[in-house]
This record gives structure tokens, C-alpha cells and sequence, in this order.
């Protein structure tokens, strides 16, 4: 395997230099499964968190677009952390620090008014405004079987089912919009009120409305149909299209599958792998 890549690099601190010369390191967010540094600073007294991608962080230049193109409707409410700095080339990103704490593991996660908040704020991404794309179908259908080509560890006979059903969808014309792309408690915040914060944006990208409840309805609308109607009542309306929303279903279980594998995390890729099972039961019910 080829030697960890260390960041920032030697250009980052560069521009780091110049954007917050002096700023001190409080504490390191980083993930560990990703070429990314995430840091939390303090310069002049206020505190930032520093992103810093590695040649090889594609999702960079995801979170800088969002950043710099749709986040406005939340940053305007305080709701999702402020620009300070970007620079595409180096892969560096500067955001104003967001108070607040997890979602994730807290009492808030099992809480209908998070959920009613969190639909809330997803419909002021997505209502920003959309495009229709005649290829986006076909696309998705040629990136699930390129997972089933890479290594995984679904049976081959599923393997083999999923293949014949990718074959037979169809490829209608697609609205697409803002969207998150990994739309979960893990990265919601809550402060001490309860108010609702939005972080981590290196998956936005154009898609269907309908991939943002994609997450959620694997994992914690599982057997609380109490939070998908919260959910659902603050977003304003449901935007899942069941034959749409079939193949949403499926897409995500096949990459969670595979992408878990790849980077050797046996948790979320048992999650993958339930999730393909489900998603195949959902079809033939």
C-alpha cells in the first residue's frame, strides 16, 4: 500500500499561513477511512474547523461548490457553518465553526421534533431550484453495475439478479436539485435549545430530491414510522416516486455494500448487505 499522504501539505500550511497565520490547533475531527485532515482552530479568538484533502479527495471540490452555490437559505439562519476560505486547487476549506453537538448517539436522534427540523431544512435546499437531465438515470445505472464489477461480497446469485434488474429499468428524464448526499444525524448538529444545524457537505451534488431520504429511511426510520412523519410533515410533502424510489433503494444498498468492503468497514458494509436484501425484498413484495 502506498505511504499515508500528510496533511496539510506543505502548500496547505501555506495558505493557511496567510488566511489565519498563527491559528492553533484545539482539536483534530478527522475521520481516518478518508484523505482528509479536519481540524478545529482558534485565530484572534474565534474558532474555525480546516478541511484538507489529499490528491486523491474527489468529495473536496463537492464541499467548496456547495459552499460557495447553495448553502445560503441555512447559513442566512445560522443553520450550517459560514465560508471563510477556499482554494479548489490545494483542496482546502475554512468554514466558521458551528456550535453544537452530534445528533448522532443523543436522545435527539430519537426525537420527532429533530426530524420535523431536519425535514424543514432539507426542503429550503432542495426548493432552491432544479434542472431536468434526460442521462441522469442511465448514469446511475452504469455506476451500480461498475460496484457490482469492484470488489464486494455480495452472493454471486444476487449479484447476478441485480444485474437482470439494472438491465430492465427504465430511463425516464429526471429532475434534479441541491441535494445533500449523506443526509443523517451524523451530521446534524443540535445545540442546547434543540435548533438544528447542518455540517459536512463533501457529497453535494445534483440529484433527485428523493436520494436525501435514502439513509434515513434504512437506518432510522427503520420501525419509527413516528420520525418519517415528522420527517415528512417539515418537509412539506413526500418526494419519493415508488418506482424511482425502488431503484434509489437499491442503488445505495449495492454502493454501501461495495464502498464498505473497499475501505474494510465490516459494520457499514453488514449494513450494505441487509440493505440490498431489503431493498430486493421491497420489489418483490
Amino acid at each position: 500500500m502506498p505511504a499515508p499522504v500528510a496533511l496539510p501539505s506543505a502548500d496547505q500550511l501555506h495558505l493557511l499561513d496567510l488566511w489565519l497565520p498563527g491559528a492553533e490547533v484545539v482539536h483534530d475531527h478527522s475521520w481516518g477511512q478518508v484523505e482528509r485532515a479536519v481540524r478545529e482552530v482558534v485565530h484572534a479568538g474565534r474558532r474555525y474547523i480546516v478541511k484538507a484533502g489529499g490528491p486523491d479527495d474527489h468529495h473536496m471540490a463537492r464541499e467548496i461548490r456547495a459552499h460557495q452555490s447553495w448553502l445560503q437559505p441555512w447559513t442566512s439562519l445560522g443553520r450550517a457553518p459560514l465560508l471563510a476560505f477556499a482554494d479548489l486547487p490545494t483542496r482546502l476549506l475554512v468554514t466558521h465553526h458551528l456550535s453544537g453537538r452530534l445528533v448522532l448517539g443523543t436522545e435527539h436522534e430519537h426525537a420527532a421534533a429533530t426530524y420535523r427540523q431536519a425535514g424543514e431544512l432539507l426542503a429550503l435546499l432542495h426548493r432552491q431550484g432544479g434542472t431536468t437531465d434526460e442521462g441522469h438515470e442511465a448514469r446511475e445505472n452504469r455506476r451500480t453495475l461498475a460496484w457490482l464489477d469492484s470488489p464486494h461480497r455480495i452472493a454471486g446469485d444476487v449479484v447476478a439478479r441485480l444485474r437482470r434488474l439494472v438491465a430492465s429499468w427504465p430511463t425516464p428524464s429526471t429532475t434534479l436539485v441541491p441535494t445533500h448526499g449523506d443526509w443523517q444525524p451524523r451530521n446534524w448538529l443540535v445545540d442546547d435549545d434543540g435548533v438544528v444545524s447542518i455540517i459536512d457537505f463533501g457529497r453535494a451534488a445534483l440529484r433527485p430530491a428523493m436520494t436525501d431520504l435514502a439513509r434515513l429511511q434504512v437506518q432510522q426510520f427503520r420501525g419509527r414510522p413516528d420520525l418519517e412523519r415528522a420527517f415528512l410533515e417539515g418537509y412539506g410533502a413526500d418526494p419519493r416516486e415508488p418506482g424511482a424510489w425502488h431503484r434509489t433503494l437499491l442503488r445505495e444498498a449495492v454502493s454501501t455494500a461495495a464502498w464498505a468492503h473497499q475501505v474494510g468497514d465490516e459494520e457499514f458494509e453488514a449494513q450494505g448487505l441487509r440493505m440490498v436484501d431489503d431493498a430486493l425484498a421491497a420489489i418483490s413484495a
